[in-house]
């Protein structure tokens, strides 16, 4: 997964860093709360970690603002020395997921940032390395997506990014998001790759409104994929 981290102490920053990602996540990390907002408006995170004192604002402020600005809102995890049970009332009745107190220990933090990504995210269902979704069924040992009885066969990438987009129905994923979850982290790839196999996977699995899907360039982030409703998806034929 994708985790957004606000942590002001250098130490501290890369040592979340490096834990999370032994873990097999994908951490970015920011000193200050402006440098976070800016990502935040850019890219897209399943999790956000923040610190509750950082020099420009607090942790508290940031998921106020996230809250507001951000739909969906990804869920968050405080991390802060603040150990007062008044902290951490007012922390998880602000919306916090969780709550950590500093110092941190490594095996809590990857559990407690496990257990937050599963009641938010759950785990796909696959049987038979088969896998449901929205409407079409992702076969993941041989990368071919069956859609009403009939079978189209994808590149290995295709495959990766039209079961990134159908397991986010509806939301939208920054083209960072999507490039380091098919592609892998800080690929050296031409700038139209991401988008040049969107359109591929949207003329081979037919991603048209008329047939109940519509792939969605959201400017200057990246892509959403949503449901069409069937009345309106005639209309649009």
């Amino acid at each position: 997964m994708r985790l957004g981290l606000l942590e002001d102490d250098l130490a501290t920053r890369q040592e979340i860093e490096a834990v999370t990602s032994e873990a097999g996540h994908t951490c970015h990390g920011y000193a200050t709360a402006k440098a976070f907002k800016v990502a935040l408006r850019q890219e897209s995170f399943d999790l956000l970690l923040l610190d509750w004192n950082v020099p420009d604002a607090s942790g508290l402020d940031i998921l106020h603002w996230a809250q507001e600005m951000l739909d969906p809102c990804p869920p968050a995890i405080m991390i802060t020395s603040r150990m007062d049970s008044e902290d951490i009332v007012k922390a998880l009745e602000a919306g916090a997921d969780d709550y950590m107190v500093k110092p941190l220990e490594r095996d809590v933090l990857v559990a407690r940032i496990g257990a937050v990504l599963r009641r938010t995210y759950p785990a796909p269902t696959i049987v038979d390395a088969r896998e449901d979704l929205w409407g079409m069924t992702f076969d993941h040992g041989r990368n071919v997506v069956d859609i009403r009885g009939r079978e189209v066969a994808l590149t290995a990438k295709e495959f990766g990014l039209a079961l990134t987009l159908f397991r986010n129905m509806g939301r939208p994923l920054s083209r960072v998001h999507l490039l380091e979850t098919v592609w892998g982290r800080n690929p050296d790839l031409p700038t139209r790759t991401l988008d040049v196999h969107v359109s591929k996977i949207r003329a081979r699995l037919g991603l048209r409104p008329y047939l109940g899907y519509r792939l969605l360039p959201v400017h200057s982030f990246g892509y959403r994929l949503e449901m069409v409703p069937f009345a309106n998806s005639k209309e649009a034929k």
